[in-house]
């Protein structure tokens, strides 16, 4: 019988280890190796234990593989992945697996020989105790964000990655994507959280790139290299972060408004008064009537066509200050205020993933990207358009980071021989002005075929080339970046 997955989705039959196995050599042994390193209970060969390791969060992606293995140490994973290039085996490294483009999956086919293994880093929890000093962290691969945040916050301290998935997103999965989030605008993506990094190669050795110091400029900078490479070039198991200091206070404010230009205008402003912009979040009405809809307040009496969400800090008055840049702000129809965190305003943005989810007949068509933000509000109307065509008809429902031009194009009850033309005509917009077809979500199954709109012939092979020498059997992640 097929085994279902989160949700009821079924995830077909032969997804787990008995389908084929006979066909791949060596596959037996590899389990006995890897139940002698991490115990018997942590390799899951079961196909109803398996099914939640086998399809990612969208539903849209489902996997295969042999076995889900649950270490605890970078030493079990070293031993783990030594055994497994002995027979050749392919490795899917999967933190909270809340990806939105496949990666943290395995592939779907099995179309050759090699067994395949799910690395969880589920049980890699350990959080050390805080640099308060240095201010940063050492953790293992699992340790939430959520998680970590809380360990700075003890101190006085704060993680600077900041997502709505904070509670299951992992610190290997946030390394591996580069995550950006909701603080990005003020402190910047994953990579400039990362001060160091320890990761298993593909052929079991240890990489360990680990100091607190503000300048080490010896040779090739690899922590950066190994965030964003979405499980291809090593295993992450363990991460040093930078911690920030908070601000003492902020104001958080959401504003209907009539136009995006609004709210580009809105965070200039802020900034030219002296006000740190914290976060900055755009919303449409066809989302906060979603979210509405299921439940959750909307964040203004007055409705708009859009929505700007700010949080500010600053010296002085800080809510005096926010009052003042609402009242000259152009465009504005509604507004209100709270001092942070003010997790009620915000919980109408962060409801939007989860909502929009539940809103669709089919697997939502999630497509993250950036334009240059001079370009934001014909972006806008170009994407808003994208399902009005008789041939490919669409929900799209928009939102996202716009103080960096990050917009999250969910397509909603998209025909499933339409996604790619949707796909195209998405893509084809953002290319069209100057943008990225990946801001942060990384490329991960669902993009490369689309890769070459990104990056030239030069870059992609220089970026093969660095595959090749770190994983030169093609064993990591296979089917992610590259095709």
């Amino acid at each position: 019988m097929p085994s279902p997955g989160p949700d009821g989705i079924d995830i077909g039959p032969g997804l787990g280890p008995a389908a084929d196995a006979g066909r791949r050599p060596g596959l037996d042994r590899l389990l006995s190796r890897l139940r002698h390193i991490v115990g018997d209970a942590h390799v899951v060969t079961d196909p109803d234990a398996m099914a939640g390791f086998l399809i990612d969060w969208t539903g849209r992606h489902r996997g295969q593989a042999d076995a889900v293995l649950r270490p605890r140490t970078t030493d079990e994973v070293s031993r783990a992945v030594v055994e497994c290039a002995e027979v050749d085996a392919e490795i899917c490294a999967q933190g909270g697996n809340t990806g939105l483009v496949g990666g943290s999956v395995p592939p779907s086919d099995r179309a050759g020989s090699r067994p395949r293994i799910v690395i969880s880093t589920a049980r890699m929890t350990d959080i050390d105790d805080v640099d308060v000093i240095g201010r940063c962290v050492g953790v293992q691969a699992g340790a939430t964000v959520e998680a970590i945040d809380a360990r700075a916050g003890a101190v006085g301290l704060a993680f600077g990655v900041d997502l709505a998935s904070r509670h299951s997103a992992t610190a290997g999965g946030v390394v591996a994507t580069n995550a950006g989030g909701i603080r990005m605008i003020r402190r910047g993506n994953t990579r400039a959280q990362v001060l160091g990094i320890e990761a298993v190669l593909a052929d079991g050795r240890i990489l360990r790139r680990w100091t607190s110091l503000v300048k080490d400029n010896v040779g090739y900078d690899l922590p950066g290299l190994l965030t964003g490479s979405e499980g291809t070039l090593a295993v992450i198991t363990r991460v040093l972060f930078r911690l920030v200091v908070p601000p003492r206070a902020s104001i958080v404010a959401v504003a209907a408004i009539d136009r995006v230009a609004d709210a580009v205008e809105l965070i200039g402003t802020a900034a030219s008064r002296g006000l740190t912009v914290e976060a900055a979040e755009l919303m449409t009405e066809a989302g906060i009537a979603l979210v509405a809809a299921h439940g959750h307040r909307r964040p203004t009496a007055a409705s708009g066509p859009f929505y700007v969400l700010l949080e500010v800090s600053g010296p002085g008055d800080v809510e005096s200050a926010a009052v003042e840049l609402l009242q000259g702000a152009g465009g504005l129809i509604d507004a209100v205020l709270e001092p942070g965190p003010a997790r009620a305003l915000w919980g109408a943005r962060e409801a939007h993933t989860e909502t929009i989810a539940r809103s669709s007949v089919t697997p939502v068509v999630k497509l993250d990207i950036s334009v240059p933000i001079r370009a934001l509000a014909e972006v806008f109307d170009e994407l808003g358009a994208v399902g009005d065509r008789n041939d490919s008809p669409c929900r799209p429902v928009l939102f996202g980071h716009v103080g960096d031009g990050n917009i999250h194009v969910n397509l909603l009850d998209v025909p499933p021989d339409r996604v790619d033309d949707l796909t195209d005509r998405v893509f084809g917009i953002v290319t069209a002005h100057g943008g990225s077809i990946s801001a942060e979500h990384g490329i991960g199954r669902a993009k490369v075929a689309w890769t070459h709109l990104g990056r030239e012939a030069a870059d992609l092979a220089t970026m093969r080339a660095i595959k090749g020498a770190l994983d030169p059997r093609g064993v990591l992640n296979p089917g992610v970046l590259f095709a």
